[in-house]
């Protein structure tokens, strides 16, 4: 028994061992542990109490005692528990940080408000962001601190411009939950954005005050007032893509130039991230580094490297301030700056121990973005390049040196792509077949002319000789769509997934980071094998048989086709998010044709399961739903039910009101029904005030 216990000991020491031996290099994964930490908060279906935070508060701090002064073989795994319950109770503060007032219920009349925002919706309509925000005979405490609203219809002329105090006349509601039970989250991601109503108005807004002075908006008048010279006389789309990129004002790319570059896997190119900073900081590094080089009085009596360390850290920070804080942006930003910062004192720039350290700081100063696929594609694709750029530098003397350019270009495309592809396909239901095509023709574009040109274009402008340059990234953007949409005409260019269960992205999380990051054989073995199970588990993904908004105005009833749709218009945005979260590549009016439902307009009827299913909807459509509530039938109704209680299974807009989006599955045993309410829980931001 003793030898016995000896060899146990022994066999569990030894990991311990080999992590004491290899302490030093364990610091990327402090991200990994804390993001398990705040995966598991957003992961609740119901909020954690004060004891839970105080228990995980104090295990958190005692744990990294011990991870300090505790003995050595213990260090390790104290600092990885106290990583996660940290991330946990950061979790926590943020969500009560961030609170603000919620819209308790549905609002039409006027709206008040500055505007802090502009981007487009997702019918392609210009949308406005309000803060400052007064609504008529609705109290200041139940006054949400934003509220976004669409513009439709004609807007005679009305111009949004940043810091006008406007007023409009809306509709307004809390913003919706899942379209379906596991389903995206927009309650939340409104909680976490300070965005207490949503809504949409048919009439221009009214000008109340022009802003004076610049104040907080500083840098958005700035970048509107950039976006709008560079776009000033040129028609098209190409200056729109290029003041995207430039000045983060997306709000002149159409809903048409937006598909192309999905399509194509250009998407990112819209959205400031890591590559644009990166491509804006290499150059501005590059100009002074070779610039002061070329001047030999300056060259040998100064570290040019530093020096010009310096100057990208300056166009970062100016890059951050003018297209705005948001999450992508403040990543980059970051990361960039890490970076730069490690060249300041020899380190080495680009390594998995700079890019923990971004991923710390995001992560603190945001939890929540740990569930957005800007973090998660932006960090894989780092880590991936920077994974495989390691084992590049062993092999890369057997490549001629003139093929290793190509190759490399190549080589990263493809590592980032990896990398992202099954986040992006978890996120967005689709795989842009030609991503790879794509990226490799337009990001060569990307960093030799069009950024250079837009660096240089902003250095010549207070001069006015900025014209020449602002034509070169003209014709850089144009060719840039012009691959987006070749490519995204490509039969097949895109693939549509379902979307996975909920393990499925946490898995591939943890251990494709264990793949890139693990450093020993096995870790990175069992990592690889991690990923497979993940994907196994997607490949099994199991979609509603029955789906009915929360509403109860849109049913969709799957088949041998696919969903077919109780109605070929209207929800437009809850049945495009069915059929994509289906991996469905049709159309709502497709899908409304496919063989399922008969009947007149307002009163559909199908077989499902051993029921009659039976959908109402439109004036008088109680009336019809009560004299056809009888047994072995499912009724959806649109409006709230008005009659005595039948045999019938009921939805009608109370019930659902109250439940939410219903998925409902055939099983051996009968149906189970799974509401959108039961699947989001019991979350601050669900709550109605």
């Amino acid at each position: 028994m003793r030898h016995l216990w000896q060899g146990l000991s022994g066999w569990l020491a030894s990991p311990l061992v080999a992590l004491v031996a290899r302490r030093g290099t364990l610091l990327p994964w402090a991200p990994v542990f804390l993001s398990v930490g705040i995966g598991f908060y957003f992961a609740l279906r119901a909020e954690p109490t004060g004891p839970v935070v105080a228990v995980a508060l104090g295990l958190a701090l005692l744990l990294w005692a011990g991870g300090l002064f505790g003995p050595d073989l213990g260090r390790s795994p104290a600092f990885a528990i106290a990583l996660i319950a940290g991330g946990f109770v950061l979790a926590v503060a943020r969500a009560h940080l961030v609170a603000a007032p919620v819209l308790p219920f549905r609002y039409y009349g006027p709206v008040e408000g500055r505007v802090v925002d502009i981007d487009r919706s997702f019918s392609d309509q210009i949308r406005i962001t309000l803060d400052e925000v007064r609504l008529n005979d609705v109290a200041t405490r139940k006054t949400p601190a934003r509220v976004r609203v669409a513009l439709h219809g004609d807007q005679m002329g009305f111009v949004p411009e940043p810091g006008l105090i406007v007023m409009v006349t809306a509709h307004l509601s809390p913003p919706d939950g899942p379209v379906a039970p596991g389903g995206f989250d927009f309650q939340r991601l409104a909680w976490f954005s300070g965005l207490g109503a949503v809504g949409y108005a048919r009439s221009p807004p009214m000008v109340v005050e022009r802003p004076e002075g610049h104040g907080s908006l500083a840098a958005f008048r700035l970048r509107m007032r950039l976006s709008a010279a560079m776009q000033a006389g040129r028609e098209g789309q190409a200056m729109a893509f290029a003041s995207a990129l430039m000045t983060g004002d997306r709000s002149g790319v159409t809903a048409e130039t937006n598909d192309a570059l999905r399509a194509s896997n250009l998407s990112h190119m819209v959205s400031i991230s890591g590559l644009h900073m990166g491509l804006l900081t290499g150059f501005v590094f590059a100009l002074f580094r070779y610039g002061l080089a070329l001047v030999p009085v300056l060259g040998l009596r100064t570290d040019g490297k530093k020096i010009a360390a310096v100057a990208a850290l300056g166009a970062a920070t100016f890059y951050l301030f003018l297209a705005g804080p948001e999450v992508a942006t403040r990543r980059a930003y970051v990361m960039a700056a890490v970076m730069l910062v490690a060249v300041l004192f020899d380190r080495r720039a680009i390594s998995l121990r700079s890019l923990a350290i971004a991923a710390l700081i995001c992560l603190v100063l945001e939890p929540e973005s740990l569930t957005e696929p800007g973090f998660q594609m932006s960090f894989g694709a780092t880590a991936a390049l920077i994974a495989g750029f390691e084992q590049w530098t062993k092999y890369q003397h057997h490549v001629p040196a003139a093929l290793r350019p190509g190759l490399v270009m190549v080589l990263s495309s493809l590592l980032a792509g990896t990398a992202t592809a099954p986040i992006a396909a978890a996120h967005f239901n689709r795989i842009a077949e030609y991503g790879l095509l794509a990226n490799l023709l337009t990001v060569p574009v990307m960093g030799t002319v069009v950024m250079p040109a837009g660096v240089i274009a902003a250095l010549l402008a207070p001069f006015g000789l900025a014209g020449p340059a602002i034509w070169v990234m003209e014709k850089g953007s144009a060719f840039i769509l012009w691959v987006a949409t070749w490519v995204a005409g490509m039969k097949g260019a895109v693939v549509t997934v379902p979307t996975p269960p909920d393990i499925v992205l946490p898995l591939l999380g943890f251990f494709g980071a264990a793949l890139m990051i693990g450093g020993a054989r096995w870790v990175r073995a069992g990592g690889a094998g991690g990923v497979v199970l993940a994907l196994l588990l997607w490949g099994g993904a199991e979609r509603p048989d029955l789906l009915i908004s929360g509403d109860g105005t849109l049913v969709g009833l799957m088949t041998a086709e696919g969903r077919a749709l109780s109605k070929d218009k209207g929800a437009g945005f809850v049945a495009k998010s069915w059929l994509e979260d289906d991996g469905d590549a049709a159309d709502q009016p497709t899908a409304a044709k496919r063989a399922a439902f008969t009947g007149k307009k307002g009163a559909l009827q199908a077989a499902f399961a051993d029921l009659r299913l039976l959908v109402f909807a439109g004036k008088g459509s109680a009336v019809r739903a009560a004299d056809a509530c009888a047994a072995g039938t499912l009724v959806v109704l649109s409006e709230d039910w008005g009659g005595a209680g039948g045999d019938c299974a009921l939805f009608d807009r109370r019930k659902l009101r109250e439940s939410g989006a219903l998925a409902l599955y055939r099983e051996a045993d009968g149906l189970r029904i799974l509401s959108a309410k039961d699947w989001a829980g019991d979350r601050l931001w669900n709550r109605r005030r």
